[in-house]
C-alpha cells in the first residue's frame, strides 16, 4: 500500500476497508476535492466530533476579517496562506458563543503580526481576536473550530456513505 499526499489540483477519492463493522456506521470525504468545488472561504465541515469540527477552507484571495470565542486553528494543507492577527480595541463576538463570526467591517485595534503558513504549518488563531487569510494562489486551510453559524454541514454532498441519510 502506498500513501500520497494530495493537493487542490492532484488528488484522488480514498475509499474504507471495514474489518469487522457494517460499513453503512461510516462516511468520508476528501478535504482537498471539497475544497477544489468550493467558494473561497466557505467553512465545509469535513469531520465532526460532538460539538467539534473540521472545516475545509478553499484559500484564494483576501478573506472577510473572523473572530471567535474560542482558538481555533488553522492548518494549511496546500499553498501558501498569510494569516494577519489583531487584538481588537472592542469586544467582537459573544464570549459565550460557538463558531467563527464573519465582521462586517475591517476592526480597529493593535495589529498582533502574522504568520506565512505553507503546508503543514499549523497556526493558533486566538480567542477574542481577530484575522484574516490571504492566499495568492488557490490552497487549502483545515480549520479545527467548533461548529457555528457559517459551518456548511453538506454531508449528503461531500461523503461517500451518506446516500439516503441527511446527517
Amino acid at each position: 500500500m502506498e500513501t500520497a499526499f494530495g493537493s487542490l489540483n492532484r488528488h484522488q477519492r480514498g475509499r474504507l476497508d471495514i474489518i469487522d463493522d457494517d460499513p453503512r456506521r461510516y462516511a468520508f470525504s476528501n478535504l482537498f476535492e471539497v475544497a477544489s468545488k468550493s467558494e473561497p472561504y466557505r467553512k465545509i465541515a469535513v469531520a465532526k466530533n460532538f460539538e467539534y469540527v473540521l472545516e475545509a477552507l478553499r484559500a484564494e484571495g483576501l478573506s472577510p476579517w473572523w473572530a471567535a470565542p474560542h482558538d481555533e486553528f488553522a492548518l494549511v494543507m496546500d499553498g501558501e496562506v498569510v494569516i494577519e492577527l489583531l487584538d481588537p480595541s472592542r469586544q467582537v463576538c459573544d464570549p459565550g458563543g460557538a463558531g467563527a463570526v464573519e465582521l462586517p467591517d475591517a476592526p480597529q485595534g493593535k495589529p498582533m503580526g502574522r504568520v506565512t503558513a505553507r503546508r503543514g504549518h499549523m497556526t493558533l488563531l486566538p480567542a477574542m481576536r481577530c484575522y484574516r487569510f490571504r492566499a495568492i494562489r488557490p490552497g487549502v486551510i483545515l480549520l479545527q473550530t467548533i461548529g457555528g453559524t457559517h459551518t456548511e454541514y453538506r454531508w449528503s454532498e461531500i461523503c461517500d456513505g451518506m446516500e439516503g441519510r441527511n446527517g
